[in-house]
């Protein structure tokens, strides 16, 4: 649905844009899988990243004030080589995205504070983020 709307308007932005070897990871597990969730204070957005490491991707989040998201990194080249313990394994067969740079964006359902996120990459792949939402005057007024 989101699709239609962007392809009868194409001065909309569509809602996730994939490039590097996020757009062409057909190889392995998708690279830019999103959920995002909504409360009243805050959003929630989870997004895949797997064979990111966060130590050697430069893995970078940046929000804006609108809610647009932006995700930089690097898949690493790994060169086939798998370390457990004290055992070299040489891969034959991965399903893994090529190594190299990508991008992710896409944007929340409305503004939000950038300068107040919490952002968490998770052992699993994923990188969780909660970032608040703008306080209105409605709420301002309701707290007191």
């Amino acid at each position: 649905m989101v699709g239609q709307d962007h392809a009868q308007n194409p001065k909309m932005k569509p809602p996730i844009v994939l490039t590097g070897t996020a757009k062409e990871g057909n190889t392995g597990p998708p690279i830019g899988l999103i959920d995002i969730g909504i409360s009243q204070s805050a959003y929630l957005f989870r997004v895949a990243l797997p064979g990111i490491r966060n130590n050697q991707s430069n893995l970078k989040c940046e929000i804006q004030r609108d809610g647009r998201v932006h995700i930089e990194g690097v898949v690493p080249n790994e060169l086939g080589l798998l370390k457990s313990s004290s055992t070299i394994y040489q891969m034959k067969f991965q399903q893994r995205n090529p190594p190299g740079p990508f991008t992710i964006s896409f944007n929340l359902p409305g503004p939000v504070d950038p300068r107040l996120f919490s952002p968490n990459f998770r052992s699993d792949g994923i990188l969780e983020v909660v970032v608040m939402r703008p306080k209105t005057q409605d709420s301002n007024n309701s707290s007191r």
